[in-house]
């Protein structure tokens, strides 16, 4: 394993190649300014200049979007709601776990510019050896041998592969960031549209109820006009079909509204049931202002967490091209290795007295000097490699555009539908003015025997309809301005001050692991949410150590 050298290094010499290695190890990092390729230029993509209903008075372009929107409903039960989804909702604290894993990926990724293998060893070895090896006759066969030292390789990061990595991780941080964000607009306006259904259940009960009550006495009057022989027993049928036909839509939509009850208690992560007592008493569903500050369509480009995300991500890939380009050209590395040998093979003295001396200056030995890698016959691969990398790329820059679209679309699709379910309701109300006036009408009429109950029957479920269609408008007005804020990307400002792991599973987790600095990861700040550009990621990053 180890064996005495007659040639024993004098320590100007030692020190000679050590200057030696300094100097080879500044003259590389000097030239380790460059990072092969390309550099990630923000896509452009196709916005309008303005929205489509820029016209109506109800839409206030030159106003910002309103962080928490959800305040213009004016309801301290939605309020409530809101803040508790925020503290308590599963799936957003995974995505604020995805925050932690990823800054611990980028811990990895600056380490990788440091010395990539370093390990200290020891160890004793009792070794024989065959009597008829070669020259075995001028050697002990049988004698221990010590070893103790350190050895490192570090491979230079002369194309800029590990700072395109760092680049790389420090998107897909920021990436994760926009990912949370983005978790908590589809959180808040989740919650929202799940109250406001929640809300028009129950006013599609009370009015199911309410049009029983009327049913009832239309029975009670066709029993009674039977029972003075001034109508057939038709009309009794009939008035007891209607109505129980009515009562029976009554469980499907107290069923409809229990599930949509334990939907939103899931998404304030509680069991079924227990958002009863957080909901309180009927309140009717939500009214809404009858105007809406929708800012312009450029600021999509800011506000949507999801936009920001789908840029990062291809930002973080376009630096994977610079790390798959690196492996064309040769890799450089610096090898070493120091320590101390010793035997007792060829000397009387104990294994213990060698063990003793094994620290001795003439017991240290070391190696020195620079690597060179080339896997030039693996071109084939490497350039394969690099274009499945572009590929990958362009596929995201096209998914940002093709994001970009979609979220015009959808404030488009949201603004309108909230305009126009806002001219709906006025016409349906008066719909249901003249329904309530019919029904009213029939009943007179049928008590005078003017019409038959087949009038009053028409009237009655007519009533009934145009009562649930007035609700469903109102209710949509609702959905399409929280589906509006959801598409403008409001919301996510919740979190702006805030940790995104509460403190009792920041416990949990520093109690299992050594977190160091990483815990509480900060919530991101909107300046340092832009990628890291390759120049601005030094040779040498400060680890996560």
């Amino acid at each position: 394993m180890c064996s005495h050298n007659d040639a024993k290094p004098t320590m100007s010499g030692r020190h000679g190649a050590i200057t030696g290695m300094v100097s080879l190890l500044s003259m590389v990092l000097a030239l380790s300014g460059c990072a092969v390729g390309p550099d990630f230029v923000k896509p452009k993509a196709k916005i309008q200049e303005n929205w489509s209903e820029k016209g109506d008075s109800r839409v206030a372009s030159q106003t910002a979007v309103d962080s928490q929107w959800w305040k213009a409903f004016n309801d301290p039960t939605f309020d409530k709601l809101i803040k508790l989804a925020y503290q308590q909702n599963l799936p957003l604290q995974i995505t604020g776990l995805r925050i932690l894993e990823s800054r611990a990926r980028l811990g990895i990724a600056i380490g990788r510019q440091f010395p990539q293998q370093q390990e200290v060893f020891g160890g004793a070895t009792r070794e024989g050896i065959s009597k008829n090896a070669p020259n075995s006759s001028f050697r002990d066969q049988n004698y221990w041998g010590y070893q103790v030292g350190f050895d490192a390789v570090w491979e230079l990061d002369f194309w800029g592969k590990f700072r395109r990595d760092v680049q790389a991780a420090h998107a897909s941080l920021i990436a994760s960031e926009a990912d949370y964000d983005d978790a908590l607009v589809s959180l808040t306006a989740e919650v929202a549209r799940t109250y406001t259904v929640i809300r028009t259940f129950e006013v599609f009960i009370e009015l199911t109820q309410k049009n029983a009550k009327v049913q009832e006495e239309g029975l009670e009057l066709a029993e009674s006009r039977l029972r003075n022989g001034v109508s057939t027993e038709l009309d009794v049928a009939q008035a007891r079909t209607l109505l129980e036909s009515t009562r029976a839509s009554i469980p499907t939509l107290q069923s409809g509204m229990r599930q949509v009850q334990n939907a939103l208690s899931t998404l304030l992560g509680q069991p079924p049931g227990a958002i009863e007592t957080v909901l309180g008493e009927h309140k009717g569903i939500p009214t809404v202002p009858a105007e809406v500050a929708v800012g312009v369509p450029a600021e999509l480009l800011r506000r949507r967490p999801d936009i920001r995300s789908a840029e990062l991500s291809a930002a973080a890939q376009c630096a994977r091209i610079g790390i798959a380009k690196a492996d064309l050209y040769p890799r450089f590395s610096l090898l070493g290795e120091i320590g101390f040998q010793s035997s007792d093979q060829g000397g009387v003295q104990s294994s213990h007295a060698h063990m003793k001396n094994i620290f001795d200056s003439s017991s240290l030995y070391y190696t020195f000097g620079p690597s060179i890698q080339w896997p030039f016959l693996n071109y084939g691969r490497i350039e394969n490699n690099v274009r499945a990398q572009d590929a990958r790329f362009q596929q995201l820059l096209v998914n940002y555009q093709n994001t970009v679209l979609k979220a015009a679309q959808e404030s488009e699709d949201a603004l309108i539908g909230f305009l126009k379910a806002q001219e709906a309701t006025s016409f349906t109300q008066n719909s249901v003015q003249a329904a309530q006036r019919s029904v009213g009408i029939a009943l007179v009429q049928y008590r005078e025997g003017v019409v038959d109950y087949q009038r009053v029957l028409d009237t009655q479920r007519a009533l009934l309809q145009v009562e649930i269609r007035l609700s469903e408008t109102r209710s949509s007005i609702a959905t399409n301005l929280i589906a509006l804020y959801k598409a403008l990307g409001g919301g996510w400002e919740l979190r702006q001050g805030r940790p995104v792991i509460s403190e009792s599973m920041q416990a949990e987790m520093q109690r299992r692991t050594n977190w160091g600095d990483l815990l509480p990861p900060p919530s991101p700040k909107p300046e340092n949410l832009n990628p890291l550009p390759a120049r601005d990621v030094p040779v040498l990053k400060k680890p996560y150590w």
